[in-house]
């Protein structure tokens, strides 16, 4: 294998657009937007309100919204998927980009920024949706994003 990387990874505010880019430049990876197609508003983003989008998709497991853009897999062996955590899981536009894939003989190396929560229920969702692909421990990286991102790539 060549050990190709590619940095996947979906952020809302911006936070995890930062530690993705940590990570891609540590690892000389390729940097992958997984972008909806309607960018997500203040409003939408507001968990204490029942009916915002962000709400309405997480409490419906089925939901997919759409990726605006997307990127061919097959020439990576190491994708690192980042996120923020919603709900104690990946947000569902992850899910999308997900299942519009075949990780089959891909290494998945999720990360994550949160301001509570951990990765440990991302992590467990992330294997049900791939179950072809093998798996390195996850990390919430709101903090030391690089070098743990060497640490993975450098064995």
């Amino acid at each position: 294998m060549s050990n190709k990387i590619l940095v996947a990874y979906f952020s809302a505010e911006g936070t995890t657009a930062v530690k993705a880019k940590e990570i891609a430049a540590a690892t000389g990876g390729d940097l992958y937007e997984i972008e909806p197609v309607e960018r997500y508003t203040a409003k939408d983003l507001d968990w204490r309100d029942k009916k915002s989008r962000s709400t309405l998709e997480m409490t419906d497991p089925s939901s997919r919204p759409p990726v605006k853009n997307d990127v061919d897999i097959s020439g990576y062996d190491k994708i690192f998927i980042g996120f923020p955590v919603w709900w104690y899981v990946e947000p569902r536009i992850v899910d999308t980009f997900l299942e519009a894939h075949d990780f089959k003989g891909k290494t998945i190396i999720p990360f994550a920024t949160s301001g509570g929560s951990d990765i440990a229920g991302a992590e467990k969702s992330l294997k049900a949706h791939c179950p072809d692909a093998a798996f390195l421990p996850g990390k919430l990286v709101n903090s030391g994003a690089a070098e743990w991102a060497k640490k993975i790539v450098n064995g």
